[in-house]
């Protein structure tokens, strides 16, 4: 009988593990529409970001809570860019201070978003020296 409750517990606790773990990402779609604002500002055709902009890239970072909802949009952001001639890491490394948005790592062309994290958000392989996802984003009041 202990065998059983016990089997039935780990059981349950897997069940649990792998619902929490299969949470849908934040579509493409809806990462380039968000950031669809700042492309003017990316280009250096704007002298700002918009208030579009910032909110937007601000409701993005509200829906991030793993490691992989922060690769995901990475990785969206950095295919999307790609649809528009123009786009500077001058610009584009400016977009989260001015939007007031801590992302914990540094933004741009470059940005690599496969690389593997440790439990504090530091690049485990070679201990924070490449561009990254580090901490959580968040807006920063």
């Amino acid at each position: 009988m202990k065998n059983i409750i016990f089997s039935v517990a780990v059981l349950l606790s897997f069940l649990f593990f792998l619902a929490s773990t299969s949470e849908a990402v934040v579509p493409c779609g809806t990462v380039d529409v968000k950031a669809a604002a700042c492309v003017g500002y990316a280009t250096g055709k704007e002298p700002k970001p918009s208030p579009a902009c910032c909110s937007g890239l601000q409701q993005l970072a509200g829906t991030v809570k793993t490691v992989d909802d922060k690769k995901n949009i990475c990785r969206c952001l950095k295919n999307g860019v790609k649809a528009f001639v123009g786009v500077q890491d001058k610009f584009l490394s400016q977009i989260p201070a001015v939007c007031n948005i801590k992302v914990g790592f540094p933004v741009s062309l470059n940005t690599n978003c496969e690389t593997p994290l440790n439990s504090n958000g530091i690049d485990a392989e070679l201990g924070g020296r490449s561009a990254h996802l580090g901490m959580m984003w968040e807006v920063v009041d």
